[in-house]
């Protein structure tokens, strides 16, 4: 497969993270949660872009021999703009209790922090007895508000990220990898 992908807006995608880098994250991942021991493990999936990364932790939980539950949570603070309105809303709420309860959240991309932070907060009001963060990415340049990820794929300057379920305006979330979106230098001038 090339380096680069092109779509959209003739924008390419340069390669940061190969789908074999992701991989090994995500069985290192697994291996890290399943220490934790966690307690009737509730795997909340951010949708949209946490989805193909719930899907490939969830299956390397199992083969670490972690008994979990799926839920999935839609929550709101980008739309189609490319940077966050500050505002999160829920569009699709868990259908489970949380009381007692493990929860793992996973997301795709830790940047501002607001949206994580207020769904820790939501699982936290509920009962969770735990409620740890799991992102492929984490942009700490682009902070906005105090939260860490308990687990981490990768560290990412604040470039913005397509590919393995994240996406530009809906585009890019099929590729294996994840890349950066960079202005096709033919066409851009």
């Amino acid at each position: 497969m090339s380096d680069n992908a092109t779509g959209p807006a003739e924008q390419k995608v340069r390669r940061l993270f190969s789908a074999e880098e992701i991989g090994e994250r995500v069985t290192a991942l697994a291996r890290e949660v399943a220490a934790s021991a966690p307690d009737r493990l509730l795997v909340v999936i951010v949708l949209k872009g946490g989805f193909v990364f719930g899907a490939d932790l969830a299956r390397a939980l199992a083969a670490e021999g972690v008994q979990l539950e799926i839920e999935f949570i839609s929550l709101a603070s980008y739309g189609s703009r490319l940077e966050t309105s500050g505002e999160v809303q829920v569009r699709r709420d868990i259908e489970v209790a949380v009381s007692g309860r493990d929860v793992l959240i996973v997301d795709d991309v830790l940047d501002s922090g607001l949206t994580l932070k207020f769904a820790r907060g939501l699982m936290q009001a509920r009962g969770a007895r735990r409620a740890s963060i799991a992102v492929m990415i984490d942009k700490p340049e682009g902070r906005r508000t105090d939260i860490d990820a308990d687990y981490v794929g990768f560290t990412c300057p604040n470039y913005f990220v397509v590919g393995y379920g994240m996406d530009a305006a809906h585009a890019w979330r099929e590729l294996p990898y994840v890349g950066v979106l960079e202005a096709d230098k033919d066409e851009a001038g």
